[in-house]
């Protein structure tokens, strides 16, 4: 393998950054959600109270009323007198009121006081019409409680003809809304600590493709700095000698000779990278067109003929004498299968067989390149579609590969929706398989 190996320095620094990262989500993830939070449970609160204040004021505004209605106003010996005997709370004449009233005042048109029931009020009215809170003092255990007032003009006709004025205590709001606020200081919390854990199990599961994306991407450029270095080193040697005096014409050819190769090495090297880089994921639909196998599959074994006749390898084929139709981006379908015929003839010995078979299925186009050659141990399977795997370093530099043939192939297929794989024996030969959906 030509994998390169992260120090323990360059770990705990990933580490530390891909944490940080993950601190930050989980931050910004709580600091949203718990203001949301915050201000549903300051809203909730607000209009809590102000519903039952409203309920509240009806409640004691309707009491005003039906004690306002018993009010008796008429004309004796020329003068305005007002009886209260009928009025609930205030007269003596009435069925008692059910109701919950600290006090009730009577004042005159002139605001001053006639009748009372209650604390002993001021003379003359003081508190201009409407509703108020007031702050008094409880008889019975001196607590200062907060009381609920209404003053309320009562006419007659047109004629103003007093004040009533009633006040209860705010105790039925209060004790509810001190509920609620118990509830939020101890649920809004609560539910700030379920958010932080949430958004760092969150920022956990973001932060793993991100994560994964980023050690691959670490991985490759450790993989292709590794296999430029050597070329590389090979050029400036190579151009080093060939610098020195005196030189030979023909050892200088030799070298001019060995470096153009090596050149042209790196180019192939470059080209594979950069269609890997290009072609990651899957690809746009308008790269893709209706594509027949079988002319590709036809024109692919022309152009390796001449080679495998080199190896006096046998090429064998079976192909269907209709077309098999699948939705690609021929080029790059094109690269994928090239690259399992090099493979099958790099690791096939001098005589050895190279198959190649195109069949359709039931929704599938098959296609399977087997050869006769060394095989694959059973160990290096999981890793042979890995980029820059190489199960044999020696033989596979011998024979020339980088380890991305196999890697293109499979990420071609794999943005074509297809499949691609594998079975071997060591020293009995492979076969691989494409699978692609039939249009």
């Amino acid at each position: 393998m030509a994998w390169g190996i992260a120090s323990p320095v360059q770990t705990l620094r990933t580490l530390i950054m891909f944490n940080r990262s993950r601190s930050n989500l989980a931050t910004w993830f709580t600091l949203s959600m718990g203001s949301i939070l915050v201000v549903f449970a300051g809203v909730l609160y607000l209009r809590e109270a102000r519903d039952r204040l409203h309920s509240f004021d009806q409640t004691l505004y309707n009491t005003s009323r039906i004690m306002a209605a018993g009010v008796e106003n008429y004309v004796y010996e020329g003068r305005q007198r007002t009886d209260l005997e009928n009025v609930p709370v205030l007269g003596s004449d009435t069925l008692p009121l059910s109701t919950d009233l600290a006090f009730a005042y009577w004042y005159t048109p002139d605001k001053r006081l006639l009748q009372f029931t209650g604390k002993v009020p001021p003379e003359q009215l003081d508190t201009p019409p409407g509703f108020q809170t007031r702050l008094v003092e409880d008889g019975q255990s001196s607590t200062p409680i907060r009381l609920r007032q209404l003053t309320l003009p009562v006419y007659q006709g047109e004629r103003l003809i007093g004040y009533l004025q009633i006040a209860a205590s705010l105790a039925a709001v209060e004790e509810p809304l001190q509920q609620l606020r118990l509830f939020l200081a101890l649920g809004v919390p609560l539910a700030l600590g379920a958010i932080a854990f949430t958004g760092w199990v969150l920022g956990g599961k973001a932060m793993q493709p991100i994560r994964q994306a980023y050690n691959q991407l670490q991985q490759f450029t450790a993989d292709a700095s590794h296999e430029l270095r050597a070329p590389l080193a090979g050029i400036m040697s190579h151009a080093q000698v060939g610098l020195m005096e005196p030189i030979d014409p023909q050892e200088q050819h030799q070298r001019l000779t060995i470096i153009s190769d090596v050149a042209q090495s790196m180019s192939l090297l470059v080209s594979q990278l950069l269609l890997l880089a290009r072609h990651e994921g899957t690809l746009s639909p308008d790269m893709l067109k209706s594509v027949d196998l079988v002319p590709i599959v036809q024109l692919l074994l022309e152009e390796y003929r001449a080679q495998i006749q080199q190896k006096q390898q046998t090429l064998l084929f079976d192909l269907p004498d209709h077309p098999l139709l699948v939705r690609a981006e021929a080029d790059l379908l094109r690269q994928a299968i090239a690259n399992l015929l090099s493979n099958a003839h790099r690791y096939t010995p001098n005589q050895g067989t190279i198959e190649l078979r195109v069949m359709p299925t039931h929704c599938w186009a098959i296609l399977q390149v087997k050869d006769s050659g060394i095989g694959i141990d059973a160990k290096d399977l999981p890793h042979i579609f890995d980029r820059f795997y190489r199960a044999d370093q020696v033989r596979s530099r011998h024979t020339g590969g980088f380890g991305l043939g196999l890697a293109i192939a499979r990420q071609i297929v794999e943005a074509h929706g297809g499949d691609i794989t594998v079975q071997s024996t060591p020293g009995k030969g492979s076969t691989f398989e494409i699978k692609l959906p039939l249009l």
